[in-house]
């Protein structure tokens, strides 16, 4: 076991033992799926829409527990659901009374907010509703009640006090990010020290980041449909609502990460983290520092240089505290999460798991063997407190700094490379999101109509790289924009509700996919760039 000479145990050891602790932790103290009796409720129906196109049956209870909105594709489905209701009350308002069967809640409690999600079965139909308030006052009086009974709690009291403690690490990762990534990718291509050199690695990045991701999705493509996971589940028709972004089409998309790559105010840029303006402005800044060169650009390089030095040292005090916010974050994902979830999509999370294990486990250390000629298992080992902190925090821009420091100090890689590449593909090189948002979709749309068909599955392909390059590096990013890829499709946005209850466990492992992903570019794009120079000085010599 390695051991840091100045601080005891390494700290890549020290997040792992976090890691573990911080997952047996919330196993403990999770108070899992509360299961509750079966009952009858008495609704009332209002029913609208056609018999030929749809009908939609809003269901009204007087408690609020039971009221949902079921679409239907034609009258028979309806009159299946509901006894007696037939397409003649189209339009009308009627009362019955439903069985509600299978009663599963789950409640989240945080310092701030207050998440209950209800799962049952009306008249055999599959339904889930969720609710988020601030205070428990502010629930519906049958949610108070709800609450009174299976909230509250030292268990989940233990729960919010881990995530509130999580994010403040996230959030001492985040402050230094901006700074450390405008004085690091200046000063690494200024380093660079002619234009020329700047183009090439710029293409080498480029091609990387489009060849992983499109293999990334290959795979997940591939996986899904060898697994089919979603060939008969049984998807709910749940109450979640539809994402912000859902209304944005594919151009949009492309004109908006052009318009963002321009800031009109570079300031406002590094107030507010767009990481795709600091990079474009910190890229042009550079390369006319390059070209202006004399003393001015001399002065303004070592500032630059000095306030990159004081941001690595600052990074690394607060990388000291990984350990405690590695711990934090799993206690809260462990204890918040249900099982009963889990089992129902046991073959979609098991299709994405495998995925991402084969391309970060089989694709991408290929390509760091062949093309950066390094062992893909030193390197991994190089960069674990990384990787485990981005499966912890689910947030590759939060861990950047970590990355920055692994892949310079313990892997070795250059800084003009590391400055260069990771913040670029924390930005807009997203491997696990892409296999990731494929999959879903995928399994979506085989739950819905069975297996699409090879055009649908090409543009399904097309959507979701599209997608990624424009999902930002936090937690959840990707459910934002897998609606696109559901738009594409034509695929119902509703149905993104059932699988939210196992994102965050997914969104870890696709997040470490990517930073694991951008670390490996870096060893690759270093790699090339050393081969060049070891070829051009034994040009030189031979001349």
């Amino acid at each position: 076991m390695a051991v840091d000479e100045n601080n005891g145990l390494a700290l890549h050891w020290k997040i792992l033992i976090a890691l573990v602790a911080g997952t047996v932790i919330g196993v403990l103290i999770n108070p899992g799926m509360v299961l509750l009796p079966d009952s009858s409720a008495e609704v009332s129906l209002q029913i609208s829409g056609d018999s030929g196109s749809g009908v939609s049956v809003e269901v009204i209870d007087g408690t609020g527990l039971e009221s949902t909105l079921r679409r239907f594709d034609s009258s028979e489905q309806m009159s299946a659901a509901f006894d007696g209701v037939g397409p003649e009350q189209i339009g009308e308002t009627s009362a019955a009374t439903i069985s509600v069967t299978e009663r599963r809640l789950q409640i989240v409690e945080m310092l701030n907010e207050i998440s209950i999600d209800y799962s049952r079965r009306q008249n055999g139909i599959s339904v889930s509703t969720s609710i988020s308030v601030r205070r428990a006052s502010d629930l519906p009086v049958a949610w108070q009640q709800i609450h009174s009974v299976h909230g509250g709690g030292v268990r989940r009291q233990l729960t919010a006090a881990a995530k509130y403690l999580g994010d403040l690490f996230l959030r001492l990762l985040k402050m230094v990010t901006v700074p450390l990534i405008l004085t690091s990718l200046i000063t690494g291509i200024a380093g660079l020290g002619s234009a020329g050199n700047f183009g090439s690695m710029f293409r080498r990045t480029l091609s990387y980041y489009l060849l992983t991701s499109v293999l990334a999705i290959a795979t997940g493509i591939l996986m899904v449909n060898l697994v089919r996971p979603g060939i008969g589940a049984e998807l709910p028709h749940g109450t979640e609502s539809a994402p912000a972004m859902e209304n944005q089409s594919l151009t949009g998309i492309l004109l908006g990460l052009v318009d963002n790559m321009i800031p009109t105010n570079p300031v406002a840029a590094i107030a507010n983290s767009s990481f795709l303006s600091i990079i474009t402005f910190s890229i042009v800044f550079s390369i006319f520092l390059v070209r202006v060169g004399g003393e001015h650009a001399r002065r303004l390089q070592q500032i630059f240089e000095a306030g990159f030095e004081v941001m690595m040292r600052l990074t690394m005090a607060i990388i000291s505290l990984a350990p405690w916010g590695v711990a934090c974050f799993m206690i809260y994902a462990t204890s918040s999460q249900g099982l009963q979830i889990f089992l129902t999509l046991s073959w979609y999370m098991l299709t994405v798991a495998v995925a991402l294990l084969v391309h970060a486990a089989v694709t991408l250390p290929l390509l760091v063997r062949v093309l950066g000629k390094r062992s893909p298992l030193e390197f991994a080992r190089a960069m674990s407190p990384a990787l485990m902190t981005a499966f912890s925090t689910a947030s590759s821009n939060g861990t950047l700094p970590l990355t920055m420091t692994s892949v310079e100090q313990r892997a070795g890689v250059s800084n003009r490379t590391s400055s260069f590449v990771l913040p670029l593909g924390a930005t807009i090189n997203m491997d696990g999101t892409a296999l990731y948002e494929a999959v879903a979709v995928l399994f979506i749309a085989q739950a819905y109509r069975g297996d699409l068909a090879l055009a649908d599955q090409i543009l399904v392909a097309v959507t979701a790289l599209l997608a990624s390059v424009g999902a930002a590096g936090i937690p959840h990013a990707g459910l934002v924009m897998m609606a696109i890829v559901l738009q594409a499709v034509n695929l119902p946005l509703e149905a993104q509700g059932v699988i939210i209850a196992v994102d965050r466990v997914l969104d870890m492992a696709r997040t470490t996919v990517n930073v694991w992903s951008d670390s490996c570019g870096c060893a690759i794009i270093d790699g090339l760039a050393g081969q060049t120079e070891s070829a051009d000085r034994q040009s030189a010599a031979n001349s």
